[in-house]
C-alpha cells in the first residue's frame, strides 16, 4: 500500500500568508522580505528603551538601504550615521548631505585620500577613526598635502581587545601629536562582548563596569586637552544598547541589527525586538524518497527524506519554515541549487516558497536586490538596497 502523506500545512500561519503574499506580487526568484509591522514594533523598541538617554546612531552596514535608513531616522529623530567604507561614506554624502557621519572602523590611509580625491580638499569629510598614533601620522599627512581639515574620531578599547587605544598613555601620545588643523571630535567604544558574557556570577556587570570605568578615564584626559565643548562619546552595539539606557559616559549609542534582529542578535538583552527579515526563495524540484548521490536511498532521522533543491543558496542564514530542514551534507552548499532535507511532510512543490533567516543583515542584505516590504497582508512595494561594498 502506498505511504498517505500528510496532510499538515507545510507553513504555520504567518510563513503561510508570507507565502501567498509573494505568489500574489508575481515573484519567482530568491527574494529578502522585510516586515512592516515587526520592524515598526523595533523601532518602538529602542526608543522606549533609550527614553531621553543616549542618541542614536544608525549602523550603515546593517541597514544597507537609503529608505530604510531614512525610515528609522525620522521615527528616532536623529541624522546620526555610522559608516564603514569609501563606497559608505560617498554613498551616504549623496543621499543625505547634511548628516554626521562617524567611520565604525580605521581605514587605510589611501581611502581617505581617495575620498577627498573624489570629492575635493573643501569637503567636510566624515569623522575618520584613528586607533593608533602611527594611523593620526599617516592621517595628518596626508591631510597636509591637500590642504584639509581633518575631524578624527579616537577609537578606544574598552574591553573587546580589537585595537584602539587601551591605555591612557597612549591616548597622551596620540593627543600630543594632533597638529593644526586636525579637530578631535571624540571617543569611540564598542563592547559588544560584553552581551556574550554570562550574568552568573556579576561577570556581565563587572565587564560593563569596567569598560565604563576606563571610558571616563578617557574622556577625562580628554577634557584636559580640550576644555569644555561638544564632543562625540560612542559606544554600544545592538546587543548592548540597552546596557547603556540607564546610565552610560557615552551620549550616542551605535545600533543596526537589533532593528531587524537576524539569528545572530537572538541575545537576552535583544529579547524585546522581534525577527523583522526573511529570504523566500522558491522550491525548484523535489524528490521522495531523496537519493543519496552514488549511493542510492537516503535514511533521514530512522526514515525516508524529502528533499528540496531551491532557487540559489549558500546564504548565511538559517532554515525557519517548513520546520525540520537541514542542508544536504552530501550535496554540500551551493549557491545555484542547494538542497535541503526535510521530514516526509505534505510536500514542498516546484514553485513554493522555502524560507531562511539571516544570521546577520550586513552584506546578506546586498545580495538579493531591493528588499520587498511586507505588510502583514501583501508585499506593499520595493527599497532599493546599496551598491555592493566590502
Amino acid at each position: 500500500m502506498a505511504e498517505q502523506l500528510d496532510t499538515a500545512p507545510a507553513h504555520d500561519a504567518y510563513f503561510a500568508a508570507l507565502s501567498a503574499a509573494l505568489h500574489r506580487a508575481g515573484l519567482a526568484e530568491p527574494v529578502l522580505v522585510l516586515d512592516e509591522a515587526r520592524l515598526a514594533a523595533n523601532i518602538a523598541a529602542v526608543s522606549s528603551t533609550l527614553g531621553d538617554g543616549p542618541a542614536v546612531r544608525l549602523v550603515v552596514k546593517s541597514l544597507p538601504c537609503a529608505d530604510l535608513l531614512r525610515l528609522i531616522a525620522q521615527q528616532l529623530g536623529t541624522d546620526r550615521y555610522m559608516v564603514f567604507n569609501r563606497s559608505m561614506v560617498l554613498e551616504m554624502r549623496r543621499l543625505e548631505p547634511g548628516a554626521d557621519l562617524l567611520l565604525g572602523k580605521p581605514l587605510p590611509v589611501a581611502a581617505a585620500a581617495a575620498y577627498y580625491d573624489t570629492v575635493g580638499a573643501d569637503d567636510p569629510g566624515p569623522h575618520w577613526l584613528i586607533d593608533t598614533p602611527q594611523r593620526l601620522a599617516d592621517y595628518q599627512g596626508m591631510a597636509a598635502a591637500r590642504g584639509i581639515h581633518l575631524r578624527i574620531n579616537i577609537e578606544i578599547d574598552v574591553g573587546l581587545h580589537r585595537g584602539g587605544v587601551a591605555d591612557l598613555s597612549t591616548l597622551a601620545t596620540l593627543l600630543d601629536q594632533v597638529a593644526p588643523g586636525t579637530q578631535v571630535t571624540g571617543m569611540m567604544g564598542y563592547d559588544p562582548h560584553i552581551a556574550k558574557l554570562p550574568t552568573a556570577l556579576g561577570l556581565r556587570r563587572h565587564a560593563l563596569a569596567a569598560s565604563q570605568r576606563l571610558y571616563r578615564q578617557m574622556v577625562a584626559v580628554l577634557r584636559q586637552r580640550l576644555g569644555p565643548g561638544p564632543l562625540i562619546l560612542n559606544s554600544a552595539g545592538s546587543p548592548t544598547y540597552v546596557l547603556h539606557a540607564k546610565g552610560s559616559i557615552a551620549n550616542e549609542v551605535a545600533i543596526g541589527s537589533a532593528f531587524v534582529k537576524p539569528g545572530d542578535f537572538d541575545l537576552d538583552t535583544l529579547a524585546h525586538h522581534q525577527p523583522a527579515c526573511f529570504i523566500a526563495t522558491p522550491v525548484l524540484k523535489t524528490a521522495w524518497p531523496a537519493l543519496a548521490p552514488g549511493l542510492g536511498k537516503l535514511a533521514w532521522l530512522g526514515g525516508r527524506a524529502q528533499a528540496q533543491f531551491i532557487h540559489g543558496g549558500h546564504w548565511l542564514a538559517n532554515p525557519v519554515s517548513p520546520p525540520g530542514l537541514r542542508r544536504s551534507a552530501l550535496f554540500g552548499p551551493s549557491s545555484n541549487q542547494e538542497c535541503w532535507l526535510g521530514p516526509h511532510r505534505p510536500a514542498l512543490r516546484p514553485g513554493e516558497w522555502l524560507f531562511l533567516r539571516p544570521r546577520q543583515s550586513e552584506a546578506v542584505f546586498l545580495q538579493f536586490g531591493p528588499l520587498a516590504r511586507f505588510d502583514g497582508r501583501e508585499i506593499t512595494g520595493f527599497w532599493p538596497v546599496f551598491p555592493v561594498s566590502a
